[in-house]
C-alpha cells in the first residue's frame, strides 16, 4: 500500500484538499470559516454546513494544509484531513486480497458507527433535558404540584439541564461572541443563563427559597424586587425544546453524504477475470487493472469501463446515461462500468479502473455539486442576528435607567434580567420542527418526502423546472405502442406469432413485445420450435408450423423479403418519432411492423400543466436522441428540449441556466441525474429511481408520479410560510412582554404564560398543514 503525507491533490491552480470541519451549529458558522480561509494568501475555500466539509484550493508554496487547519481552529472550530486514499490493493504472496471484500463492508459499518457516535452526545443531552425539564415545567405551571420544597427540587433538576445539556449552546455563544456575532445560540445561552442565575440568587439570597413558597396562578401586573421569583422552568424548557429541534435536524444532515455511498455501491463487487490460457478467476473489482480481460455473463453488471473484445449483446445503460433503448454492442464497442449486460456473453478489456471510471467521475460531480451549493441560512439565526443585540442593549438600558432613577441595585437588576429572560422564547425551538413534522407527515401521505428545513426556502424562488425524460416523464420501460399490419393479416395473428418468438429471447425490446402481445391477445403464447437468435438483427424460429422472422429490416432482406409500401411508411414514421420499428414476417412474406418505445406516463401532461400554473417553466433534459425527446415533449406540452446530453454534461446545463439568473429545480430518477440534482437549487428525486438520485435530491417523490412534483412545491411553500409565521409569533408574544419586563412588572406567571401561549399557537398553526390537499384539475 502506498500513502502520501497529506490528501492534497494537484490542480491547474495549485493544490486541493478537503477538510472535515467540526463544531458548526448553523450555516453562519460555515460562512465565518469560509471567510477566514479565503482571507489567506492564495486560498479559495468553500465550506458546506450540510456535509461538514471544506473544499480548499491553495498554492503550496504559500500555505500548507496544517496552516489551513490552524486557521479553522483559530476561528473556534475543528478541522482534520480525511484518511489518505488507498492507491493499490494489498496482496499476499499468492496475489490474493484476503480482506479486500470484507474491508468494504467493514468500512461501511465503520461509517455508520462514526455517524452514530457523533449523534450520541446530542441524543444523550436531549434525553437528559427532556426527562428533567418535564417535572420542572409541570411544577412551575400547576400550583397543586408545588410541594413544600418544590423550588429546591426544581433547582436540582434544572442544574444538569442548564449546564450539561445546554453546553453546546454556551460554547457556540462564546465562540460567536469572540468574533462579534450573535446567533440563535447566543439568544438561548444568554436567556437560559439569565433565568438560571437569577433563580439561584432568588433562592439563596432572596425569599424564593423559603419553605412553602408558591407561584400562584395569577396574571397580575405588579412591581417587585424579584427576590421571590424563580424562572427555572424557562431555562429547562427552552433547552429541551431546542435540543429536540437540533437533534432531528442533525439526523437529517447526517444523510448528506449518502448519495456518494449509493453511487459507489452500484458497481459490481466482484469480477471474473480471464488469466493465462483463458482460466477464469473471480476477484474483487478493486483488483482490476487496465488491460485485464474479464467475463460478463447475461444479467451481470459490467465491472469497469472497457472495450468489448468478444461476443455481442444488448447493454442496458439507462441508469447511467438515460438512454431508454438498450445499446447493441459488438467487438470494438466501448462499455461503461455498472451498466447491465441484458443479452449474451461478453469478454471486455478494462480501459479505465478506480477513480478514472465514469461512475467514479459521476460520484465526484455529485460531491462537487453538494459542496458548491450554498446552504440556506436558518431563519431563526437571521432573526437572532438582529434581535439579540437589540435585547442586550435594551437590558443594559433598563439597568441604567433604574439605577439612575434611584430604585436600588436589586430592582434594577430584576428588571434587566427579566428582559433577558422574556426574550428567550420557548416556541423558537418548536417553530421549525413542528411545522416540518406536520408538513412532512402530510407530504408522506401524498407521496412526498421533505428532507429538511433548509430546502424549503428554495421552493419559493424556483422559476424553472428541468425534467429528466426516462423514468420521470416516461415510464422508463420499453412498451409495445402500435401494430401495423398488411390488409390480409390481423393484429391478433401477428402478436400471437411474433410474441411467441420474442418471448424466448432475453433482449429487453423482445421482452416488451412479448409482454404487449400477451396483454393484447389475452391468452398464453405458443411455444416456438427451432428458435435462433441472430446477433444484432433479431430472432427466427417456427411457431405453429410457420417459419417466423422478427427483427430489423436487414434480417428480412437476408431472406429476400421486402416491406410493402404501407409498412415501409409506418416504419419510417416510427423511426422519425424516435421509436424502435420491428419487422415481422412469416412463410416468405412481410406481414407487420411493430412500434416499441418508452411510453409517456399517463399523468405527465397534467403534471406539466400544474407546474406551469405554479409559475415554473418546464424544460426536458435527456441523454436520448433529439427525435425521441421532441416527440415526448410535444406529447406532454413542453416547449424547450435539451437532448443528447451526456451524464457529466447535465451539471453544466444546470449551471448554464443558473448563470442566466434562473432559480432551477430538477426532477430525475437515475444515477445520471444525481450530480444535476445536487447542483440544482432544488432537487426532486423520483422515489421509484436509484438510491443515488434519491439521496442527492432535496425532495423525494415517493410514488414516482410527476404530479407529486407540483404538490411537493406547493406543500414546501406552504410549510415554509408556516415556519415563518411560527417564528414571527414565537418572538411576538415575548416582544409584547418586553415593556412589562423593562418596567419591572414581570410576574413569573406572565413569563410562563407568554411561553405557553406562544408554544400553543406555534403547534396549532403547524397543525393547519394537515389540511393540505393535492391539487385537482
Amino acid at each position: 500500500m502506498t500513502t502520501t503525507p497529506t490528501t492534497a491533490t494537484p490542480t491547474s491552480t495549485g493544490a486541493e484538499v478537503e477538510l472535515a470541519i467540526g463544531g458548526m451549529t448553523c450555516a453562519s458558522c460555515a460562512a465565518r470559516i469560509e471567510k477566514k480561509l479565503n482571507r489567506m494568501n492564495g486560498v479559495e475555500a468553500t465550506v458546506n454546513y450540510a456535509t461538514e466539509k471544506a473544499k480548499v484550493t491553495y498554492r503550496g508554496e504559500d500555505v500548507s494544509v496544517q496552516d489551513l487547519i490552524a486557521t479553522v481552529e483559530a476561528t473556534g472550530y475543528t478541522a482534520k484531513e480525511p484518511p489518505p486514499p488507498r492507491t493499490e490493493p494489498q496482496t499476499d504472496t499468492a496475489g490474493a486480497t484476503p480482506r479486500a471484500a470484507a474491508g468494504g463492508a467493514e468500512g461501511a459499518d465503520g461509517a455508520d458507527g462514526a455517524e452514530d457516535d457523533e449523534l450520541r452526545p446530542l441524543r444523550q443531552r436531549l434525553v437528559t433535558a427532556t426527562v428533567l425539564a418535564v417535572p420542572v415545567i409541570a411544577m412551575a405551571m400547576v400550583p397543586a404540584l408545588q410541594i413544600e420544597f418544590w423550588q429546591w427540587l426544581s433547582l436540582t433538576l434544572t442544574a444538569p439541564v442548564v449546564t450539561y445539556a445546554a453546553w453546546p449552546f454556551h460554547r457556540a455563544a462564546w465562540t460567536n461572541a469572540k468574533h462579534g456575532a450573535a446567533t440563535m445560540d447566543t439568544l438561548i445561552s444568554v436567556g437560559t443563563s439569565a433565568a438560571f442565575l437569577w433563580s439561584l440568587w432568588a433562592l439563596f439570597f432572596g425569599t424564593a427559597g423559603t419553605p412553602g413558597m408558591t407561584h400562584a396562578f395569577e396574571l397580575t401586573i405588579s412591581r417587585s424586587d424579584g427576590a421571590g421569583n424563580i424562572y427555572l422552568e424557562a431555562a429547562a424548557g427552552v433547552t429541551a425544546f431546542i435540543l429536540a429541534g437540533r437533534y432531528f435536524e442533525a439526523r437529517s444532515k447526517r444523510k448528506a453524504g449518502a448519495a456518494l455511498k449509493a453511487l459507489l455501491e452500484l458497481g459490481a463487487k466482484s469480477v471474473t477475470v480471464l488469466r493465462d490460457g483463458g482460466r477464469e478467476e473471480t476477484v474483487p473489482t478493486a483488483q482490476l487493472a487496465v488491460g485485464d480481460r474479464f467475463l460478463v455473463r447475461p444479467g451481470e453488471k459490467i465491472a469497469t469501463d472497457g472495450t468489448v473484445v468478444e461476443g455481442t449483446s444488448a447493454v442496458d445503460a439507462a441508469m447511467l446515461t438515460g438512454e431508454s433503448v438498450p445499446v447493441e454492442v459488438a467487438p470494438g464497442d466501448t462499455v461503461t462500468g455498472a451498466t447491465l449486460n441484458a443479452g449474451g456473453r461478453l469478454v471486455v478489456e478494462a480501459t479505465r479502473v478506480g477513480a478514472d471510471t465514469q461512475l467514479a467521475r459521476m460520484a465526484k460531480l455529485v460531491e462537487d455539486a453538494q459542496n458548491g451549493k450554498a446552504a440556506a441560512q436558518r431563519l431563526a439565526d437571521k432573526i437572532s442576528a438582529v434581535f439579540v443585540p437589540v435585547v442586550i442593549a435594551l437590558a443594559l438600558g433598563t439597568l441604567g435607567f433604574w439605577l439612575g432613577n434611584g430604585s436600588g441595585l436589586t430592582a434594577a437588576f430584576t428588571a434587566a434580567v427579566a428582559v433577558l429572560i422574556i426574550a428567550c422564547p420557548c416556541a423558537l425551538g418548536l417553530a421549525t420542527p413542528t411545522a416540518l413534522m406536520v408538513g412532512t407527515g402530510r407530504g408522506a401521505q401524498l407521496g412526498i418526502l421533505i428532507k429538511g428545513p433548509e430546502v424549503l426556502e428554495t421552493t419559493r424562488k424556483v422559476d424553472t423546472i428541468v425534467l429528466d425524460k426516462t423514468g420521470t416523464v416516461t415510464t422508463g420501460r420499453m412498451t409495445l405502442l402500435a401494430v401495423h399490419t398488411t390488409p390480409t393479416t390481423t393484429e391478433t395473428e401477428v402478436l400471437r406469432l411474433a410474441g411467441a418468438l420474442e418471448h424466448a429471447s432475453e433482449h429487453p425490446i423482445a421482452q416488451a413485445v412479448a409482454a404487449g402481445a400477451a396483454e393484447r391477445t389475452g391468452g398464453a403464447l405458443p411455444v416456438p420450435e427451432d428458435f435462433a437468435n441472430v446477433p444484432g438483427l433479431g430472432v427466427q424460429g417456427v411457431v405453429e408450423g410457420h417459419a417466423v422472422l422478427v427483427g430489423r429490416g436487414r434480417l428480412l432482406a437476408e431472406w429476400a423479403m421486402t416491406l410493402p409500401v404501407g409498412l415501409e411508411r409506418a416504419k419510417a414514421a416510427a423511426e422519425a418519432a424516435g421509436r424502435t420499428a420491428i419487422a415481422v414476417a412469416w412463410d416468405g412474406e412481410a406481414r407487420a411492423v411493430l412500434e416499441v418505445a418508452d411510453a409517456v406516463k399517463d399523468t405527465s401532461p397534467q403534471a406539466i400543466r400544474r407546474l406551469r400554473a405554479l409559475g415554473l417553466t418546464p424544460i426536458l433534459l435527456t441523454g436520448d436522441n433529439q427525435a425521441v425527446a421532441e416527440t415526448v415533449a410535444r406529447e406532454v406540452g413542453i416547449d424547450e428540449v435539451i437532448a443528447e446530453v451526456m451524464p457529466e454534461d447535465k451539471v453544466d446545463v444546470i449551471k448554464r441556466l443558473q448563470a442566466e439568473g434562473r432559480s432551477v429545480a430538477m426532477v430525475g430518477d437515475g444515477v445520471n441525474d444525481a450530480a444535476a440534482l445536487a447542483q440544482a437549487d432544488l432537487g426532486l428525486a423520483m422515489g421509484t429511481g436509484t438510491d443515488a438520485a434519491i439521496e442527492a435530491g432535496d425532495l423525494t417523490l415517493v410514488r414516482g408520479d410527476l404530479l407529486a412534483a407540483a404538490d411537493a412545491i406547493r406543500l414546501s411553500r406552504k410549510t415554509l410560510g408556516t415556519i415563518k409565521s411560527n417564528l414571527f409569533w414565537a418572538f411576538a408574544y415575548n416582544v409584547a412582554a418586553l415593556p412589562l419586563a423593562a418596567s419591572g412588572l414581570l410576574n413569573p406567571m406572565i413569563a410562563g404564560a407568554a411561553m405557553a401561549f406562544s408554544s400553543v399557537f406555534v403547534v396549532g398553526n403547524s397543525l393547519r398543514l394537515r389540511g393540505f390537499k393535492a391539487a385537482t384539475n
